[in-house]
């Protein structure tokens, strides 16, 4: 873990690298240039962008190719514990001095770059090397001019639901969810397959005008249906039929994730039965995850569970909200936020949930939200609130004899943070 923070220590004081956002392909194509085109050897590449919902999409398409006995790398963002999460090799992930050793690579070519693009420099190198079936990379923010957007000739590229949740990394006079939409999906590969997941019937109107002219094989999510019988969830396509089998998925946002993912890797000629015996063994780190054991586990009374979820838009708070009105006992929060979100619309979607809310900053994070700026959010949308300086005393404050679930929420960093003291 020490590693892991020094290492990101390393990237965010190196000179030559920048930790804004800058959104340029002429870096990082002039790097991989320098390097021989390392992109140009990873066949199969599958890209994962929009808004919400990639890392889940990614994690399961993933879990479906190796229980076919097939092998895929995989970059993600952000990690949760520990740095190594962003790069999966196959068959296990890169190691701290691996990561060290590309980035004194990357140092020599002498390129400023930023610290999103460093880390998927990283990852293009290592993975170049690696005999696997496929790649399955996460875009950052946007696309059009993000630093995953270096593949020719991609496998498939999947767009899961797009919402205003990146706004705030366009130009002032462009901070609009049309701008967003097009930077997501308006610069999309010709002749490939695109997954487009399940939208709000105007954000998929709008997709389907950005993809007009693009000349992919398109599937849009009407070509399969999530429902409910007897209490159990399935997925269904016009030839198939899938019970959703799983302790560990418990949102319908969560669950059309998975539906997506089925779909393609049904088209990937993944078998129905090795899918169906796979879903109950797929769990979602830092997402609806209930934490059963560990040290802070430990620390509550047996009557208390406790929960983390690392939603940090609108339409995840209303998932999340949605999820937490079919528990039946007492509900409490602890909350924490980034600077760079939009934390009353996300909060009014929780009015009436919970008993109260403690709020916290994020340890180790300087793009952090105080908990007094969140107390006073909270405040003024009648929530019952209360403020804490840390995760700790936050647990203090909340922790008693009676029935309850603990939800901690807002952030992907904080979930992180919780499992590394977990």
């Amino acid at each position: 873990m020490s590693q892991s923070i020094s290492l990101y220590k390393q990237l965010a004081k190196h000179k030559l690298f920048n930790k804004t956002i800058n959104f340029d392909l002429t870096r990082i194509k002039l790097v991989l240039k320098k390097l021989n085109h390392p992109e140009k050897k990873l066949k199969n590449v599958i890209n994962f962008l929009g808004s919400s919902g990639k890392f889940t999409t990614l994690n399961s398409i993933k879990s479906f190719i190796e229980a076919n006995n097939q092998t895929a790398t995989a970059y993600i963002s952000p990690s949760l514990k520990d740095i190594k999460e962003r790069f999966w090799m196959g068959e296990r992930y890169l190691t701290h001095q691996e990561i060290k050793q590309s980035i004194k690579l990357i140092e020599e070519i002498k390129v400023p770059l930023t610290i999103f693009e460093v880390l998927t420099v990283i990852y293009i190198m290592n993975a170049s090397k690696q005999n696997v079936d496929y790649h399955l990379v996460e875009a950052g923010a946007l696309f059009a001019k993000d630093s995953t957007n270096v593949f020719d000739f991609p496998l498939a590229q999947v767009v899961v639901n797009i919402n205003k949740q990146h706004l705030n990394f366009l130009e002032k006079n462009k901070k609009t969810l049309d701008e967003v939409i097009y930077q997501k999906v308006g610069f999309l590969s010709n002749f490939t397959h695109i997954y487009v997941g399940r939208q709000k019937p105007n954000v998929l109107k709008k997709i389907k005008r950005n993809l007009k002219k693009n000349r992919s094989k398109i599937n849009y999510s009407n070509t399969w249906k999530l429902f409910k019988k007897n209490k159990k969830y399935y997925y269904q396509d016009d030839k198939n039929k899938i019970i959703l089998n799983s302790k560990n998925i418990h949102s319908k946002g969560l669950l059309e994730n998975l539906c997506h993912a089925i779909k393609i890797a049904l088209d990937l000629k993944i078998n129905k039965k090795v899918i169906e015996k796979t879903i109950p063994k797929i769990i979602f780190e830092g997402r609806f995850q209930y934490l059963n054991s560990g040290k802070i586990k430990r620390k509550l009374h047996k009557n208390e569970k406790i929960m983390i979820d690392g939603a940090h838009a609108e339409i995840d708070a209303k998932n999340l909200s949605d999820y937490l009105k079919s528990i039946k006992i007492p509900r409490y929060g602890i909350w924490a936020m980034m600077k760079n979100k939009e934390p009353d619309l996300f909060i009014k979607q929780f009015k009436n949930i919970f008993k109260k809310i403690i709020t916290i900053p994020i340890e180790n994070e300087k793009g952090t939200l105080n908990s007094k700026k969140l107390y006073q959010i909270a405040l003024k949308n009648n929530i019952t609130v209360n403020k804490a300086n840390n995760f700790n005393e936050a647990l203090k404050k909340i922790s008693s004899k009676e029935k309850k679930l603990i939800v901690c929420f807002g952030s992907l960093y904080n979930a992180g943070n919780i499992l590394n003291k977990n």
